[in-house]
């Protein structure tokens, strides 16, 4: 699924492409799509009919567009394959292929929500005040959220963040410190790809006890994950396939620059060692068995 880098480069492509524009029209194609959406694809539509787009906000892997009034949102999820696309209405007519919801622009644009495997979703959500009173996320200026991303802790880039806070928060655990980062509630935007890719910057093991590491390792780490965050972020993210793309349509290559995703049997980049590969909550873990011991 899209980890933070993905969803910002997403976030960043609607501030760009949406915000300010007025919704004209709203297509719902299938009813799953709205799922989340309490009151159905009827209710969906008659509440973003004539509403504008004031500002395209994300917090970890959660992302939202605020709407006029700063009551509510429109909350998006892309699940494993979902796209938002922004298409001219004559590009948008010649590739309906898995459209699940259209919403028609007062200039004439569509933003699409396409989406192969169907686990995205969309809903509009009211907005609740954030707990410590800072602005919801990035791209936020309101103190406010929608109630459905309340529980989510803020990312490693957000700036409200204090590595050293965080650090001690995440020796409280006593779990594996990947399980850890992995905890939405903890620090959000983390997934499995970037995980790896900062354990193994700071050179430790995905499963050693969070509370049994040093607050400067943590910070270490922390530092590491951020790192590799904005380098993902300045190539658009990762992309193994076609499934994931920004707003105009255009692939991340972040994949070109792992050392240890994915790359289970090739040699570390740092040591030489063959990278391994474990199983892990029900996927993998990659890891340097010499670079980053037990």
């Amino acid at each position: 699924m899209p980890e933070l880098p993905e969803v910002e480069t997403v976030r960043a492509g609607l501030a760009r492409h949406v915000v300010g524009r007025r919704i004209t029209g709203v297509e719902v194609f299938r009813t799953s799509a709205v799922r989340r959406h309490d009151g159905g694809p009827a209710d969906f539509r008659d509440r973003l009919l004539g509403r504008r787009l004031d500002a395209a906000v994300r917090r970890g892997k959660y992302a939202w567009l605020i709407l006029d009034g700063r009551d509510e949102s429109l909350v998006w999820h892309l699940g494993m394959s979902g796209q938002l696309l922004v298409r001219g209405s004559v590009e948008a007519d010649a590739d309906v292929r898995h459209l699940r919801c259209r919403f028609w622009l007062d200039d004439g644009s569509v933003l699409d929500f396409v989406d192969q495997r169907t686990f995205g979703s969309l809903a509009v959500v009211d907005l609740v005040p954030t707990a410590d009173g800072g602005p919801g996320g990035a791209g936020a200026a309101d103190p406010a959220l929608p109630s459905s991303v309340a529980h989510v802790a803020r990312d490693v880039l957000d700036p409200i963040v204090d590595h050293t806070v965080l650090a001690k928060q995440m020796r409280t655990r006593r779990s594996g410190v990947k399980r850890v980062l992995l905890n939405q509630t903890v620090v959000s935007g983390v997934g499995n790809i970037y995980a790896d890719e900062g354990l193994w910057r700071a050179k430790l093991h995905y499963d050693r006890p969070a509370d049994g590491l040093r607050s400067v390792d943590l910070r270490r780490l922390l530092a590491a994950v951020s790192e590799v965050m904005v380098e993902a972020l300045d190539v658009g993210g990762t992309s193994f396939d076609d499934l994931y793309v920004d707003v105009n349509g255009a692939s991340g290559y972040f994949d070109r620059s792992l050392a240890v995703y994915g790359q289970a049997g090739r040699p570390c980049p740092r040591c030489g060692t063959t990278v391994r590969r474990d199983h892990f909550m029900n996927r993998s873990s990659y890891s340097c068995p010499r670079c980053q011991r037990s």
